[in-house]
């Protein structure tokens, strides 16, 4: 063994060891939290964590080292913060929008003790969980009338998150337009391309002209504010409260079997035991040689899963180049999973699970 190696051996034994410390150190934050939570005190104390500060520095002899132990231990201490005002106020759960978007209901209804957090767009709402600003994101991977969301999509190859659960929303979308507006006075509606997509044929019996906007909420704030009684959005009854909306029709969307599939991200992998109904997210692209993606397929279905879906979205970074991403069942954690991924990884530039979740009702 040379000096690397035995450096890198010592390396990992303090990493091991360090593990389990920071295990037996959030174990004491918890009840820290549930001490501050019953009597409302504010999650950061300053005096005590300079405490913590001055005694740390007494344990580090070398004046250098001693720097950047300060450094580690206001980081760790900022992870505790973290910690505790997720016990105490709920996860942060990000979502592109304002309140009253779909996906602050989707929010609510997968962490009903959370706290919903807007952000501009997708991006944003990703990096919030990336950055640790939040613990989870909430973001929409595709429509049952309108289709996929592929700039969601973009950033799941692209990223650094994992899917840890799929929420069905069923959307129903309505007309919003200013208190005392008629009907018959409206030309134009603004909302997202989808919601616009899902009411086609109500917006062409009518015809409104249409204006695209960033989500559903986004477009009742912006009617609200113009003030215009020839202008309407499509959104939901919340965003209609919200704004001060009137609910000038319901149910314009064509389907009535309408739904919005939302994947709940977050920084870890789900690696507890797998199950042989749960589900999993693939995303992979191919070697430029001739059946590469007829391989990579073959491999899936000779391995006993099933592919529920499989669809292409074009590399940003290389010419009419595609990436895919592939939805199957089955327990991918298991001996055959790993064998699977491994005879992937032969014929993948670039191989990701993207995470895995439980069947419904499991």
């Amino acid at each position: 063994m040379n000096e690397l190696e035995e450096a890198r051996r010592i390396i990992s034994e303090a990493d091991a060891a360090m593990a389990g410390l920071f295990e037996k150190r959030m174990r004491a934050v918890e009840q820290v939290a549930a001490y501050k939570k019953e009597r409302g005190l504010p999650v950061l104390d300053p005096a005590r964590e300079e405490a913590v500060i001055r005694s740390g520095c007494a344990r580090v002899e070398d004046p250098v080292l001693r720097e950047y132990y300060v450094r580690f231990l206001r980081d760790v201490m900022a992870t505790s913060r973290a910690y505790q005002n997720r016990l105490i106020s709920g996860i942060r759960a990000a979502y592109s929008g304002v309140p009253g978007a779909f996906a602050e209901e989707a929010v609510r209804k997968h962490f009903p003790d959370g706290i919903p957090v807007p952000c501009g767009d997708f991006a944003s709402a990703y990096e919030a969980v990336v950055s640790g600003d939040c613990d989870a994101a909430v973001l929409p991977l595709e429509n049952s009338f309108a289709g996929e969301v592929g700039a969601v999509y973009d950033l799941l190859f692209s990223g650094s998150l994992y899917i840890n659960g799929i929420l069905d929303l069923a959307v129903t979308q309505n007309l919003l337009a200013l208190p005392g507006a008629d009907i018959g006075g409206i030309r134009t509606v603004v909302s997202h391309p989808q919601a616009l997509s899902q009411c086609a044929p109500y917006i062409r019996e009518h015809g409104f002209e249409t204006r695209e906007y960033g989500n559903t909420a986004q477009a009742a704030k912006f009617v609200s504010e113009l003030g215009d009684p020839s202008v309407a959005a499509i959104g939901t009854e919340e965003a209609a409260r919200l704004y001060g909306l009137t609910v000038a029709a319901r149910k314009i969307n064509e389907s009535g079997q309408n739904t919005t599939r939302f994947a709940i991200l977050t920084r870890t992998e789900n690696d507890g035991p797998g199950r042989a109904d749960d589900s999993f997210f693939l995303v992979f692209s191919v070697k430029n040689q001739a059946g590469s993606l007829a391989e990579a397929v073959n491999i899936i279905g000779r391995h006993g899963y099933n592919m529920r879906s499989l669809h292409s979205r074009p590399l940003k970074t290389l010419m009419w180049n595609y990436y895919f991403y592939v939805e199957g069942e089955g327990d991918i954690r298991s001996e055959n999973g790993r064998a699977m991924m491994a005879e992937l990884g032969g014929v993948c530039d670039r191989l990701k699970l993207l995470g895995t979740y439980p069947a419904k009702g499991a």
